[in-house]
């Protein structure tokens, strides 16, 4: 599928920032985080019949309503506008947020019907001027809006993981569809800016200690693909009842189908090297429900932390997995939340890291597991011309890096499936995708069309 770039501009605040708000301050818990961008694309049928040049002035009408409601939400959202600089802040300087047209020569029906998660990856904004990995400088957000040939949009927004988690990014999408529907009388939800009050920064925090970092060792070197598990309403209904117990009488959705998919993860892994290895299943908790009393969700900033499930048993059962991963996550409560508040924070902070690292030194394997299902909103941004037909992050398509498996959970389209965005070395996705105990329960990369 080709994708040509027409057009790279920058959409600036429709007003000025006030210059005591030039410089924004990250929090304790953004300093931990690495800058990468958190990449969200949804998809737009054009649903359309007529000439072409009318879906051609639909399609830039949509274009226009873009750019000016996103330059009416970067006012409230000034950060984004910015970039991000080498001590810990972002330069709120109004250059905009980097804006890219571009068409595709397909029919966005046509790579629905079978998407190619590699291919996903032509949507996303490219800056030139920007150095991969390369903090000072780099744009905090940026978009891209493609076109098909034969009616239908996506649109790829991305903003820096240093500046936000995905509540953060929820919350500034949301405000941005409320703006592009200002006629409605809903409310426009608005960001708060209080995160280095309550989690305030170390002026000296090393980069030795942020999460990339610190997860080197767990890193493996290989060509790394994504491959995508749909599990329905059902299948989840089976699989809560199977790893339902006496300690966990109500298991979550996610804990189930993190419990099914780490399973042969690790087989995988065992196959490969001949010998079980204890292995970390680690996922990401939002700290703003654990708070007391909790905080705002509309709280921006990496308000998460990451808890650990360690796995010894190269055999353990569904059910005996889901009670491990509900005690870690619990573990993640008030009181910690506390701990990494106020002067004491960093160091805090400091000991958790390092109790970890001195416990569980002998663990070199980790499975990363992103929770987005708690974060409903993806399927209800509607700029006006209707909800978006399916909501995706990126993939890998034999890519040769150096990272972890990880996997992200997202809510398919209904709100009541998941879809496990796997992302693995390629003989270990080779073993997965053919697993009988897996694919018993989950679908491997259908259409989002149904």
């Amino acid at each position: 599928m080709e994708v040509k770039t027409i057009s790279r501009e920058c959409i600036k605040p429709s007003s000025a920032t006030p210059l005591h708000l030039k410089s924004y301050k990250l929090c304790l818990l953004d300093q931990y985080q690495n800058h990468q961008y958190l990449s969200l694309f949804f998809y737009y049928p054009l649903n359309l019949s007529g000439a072409a040049a009318n879906n051609d002035l639909i399609l830039s009408n949509r274009l226009q309503l873009l750019k000016q409601s996103l330059s009416e939400t970067l006012v409230q959202y000034y950060p984004l506008a910015g970039k991000l600089t080498e001590i810990y802040s972002v330069d709120c300087n109004d250059e905009g947020i980097y804006f890219q047209e571009a068409r595709a020569k397909s029919s966005l029906n046509e790579f629905l019907s079978k998407p190619d998660l590699c291919l996903i990856n032509k949507f996303i904004p490219v800056d030139g001027n920007e150095q991969s990995g390369q903090i000072t400088g780099a744009q905090a957000a940026k978009v891209q809006v493609t076109s098909f040939a034969c009616g239908g949009q996506v649109i790829c927004a991305c903003i820096s993981h240093m500046f936000g988690d995905v509540l953060t990014f929820t919350s500034f999408m949301g405000s941005w569809t409320a703006t592009a529907r200002k006629y409605s009388e809903e409310a426009v939800p608005y960001p708060i800016y209080d995160a280095s009050s309550f989690f305030p920064p170390y002026d000296a925090y090393p980069r030795e200690l942020n999460q990339l970092a610190l997860g080197t060792r767990f890193c493996r070197t290989g060509r790394f693909v994504t491959k995508r598990f749909v599990f329905e309403a059902k299948a989840i209904a089976e699989l809560k009842a199977r790893a339902s117990s006496s300690s966990v009488r109500n298991p979550t959705r996610v804990e189930v189908v993190s419990a099914l998919l780490a399973k042969p993860i690790m087989a995988a892994v065992e196959t490969k090297s001949g010998s079980h290895k204890p292995t970390f299943l680690t996922h990401a908790v939002n700290l703003r429900r654990k708070a007391k009393p909790p905080l705002s969700e509309h709280l921006v900033g990496n308000i998460i932390y990451h808890v650990n499930t360690l796995c010894t048993d190269d055999d353990v059962e569904i059910d005996d997995l889901v009670c491990q991963l509900r005690e870690a996550i619990t573990r993640l409560d008030g009181d910690f939340v506390k701990s990494l508040q106020g002067a004491g924070g960093f160091r805090n902070l400091c000991q958790e890291i390092k109790d970890e690292a001195e416990v569980y030194t002998e663990v070199k394997d980790r499975i990363l597991f992103t929770d987005w299902c708690s974060f409903k909103g993806f399927y209800d941004i509607n700029f006006r011309w209707g909800k978006p037909i399916w909501v995706s992050v990126a993939g890998f398509g034999g890519s040769t890096i150096s990272i972890y498996p990880y996997i992200v959970l997202m809510n398919t389209r209904l709100g009541d499936g998941i879809e496990a965005w796997v992302n693995l070395l390629e003989d270990d996705m080779n073993l997965l995708q053919v697993d009988k105990q897996l694919l018993a329960f989950a679908t491997l990369d259908p259409s989002p069309l149904g």
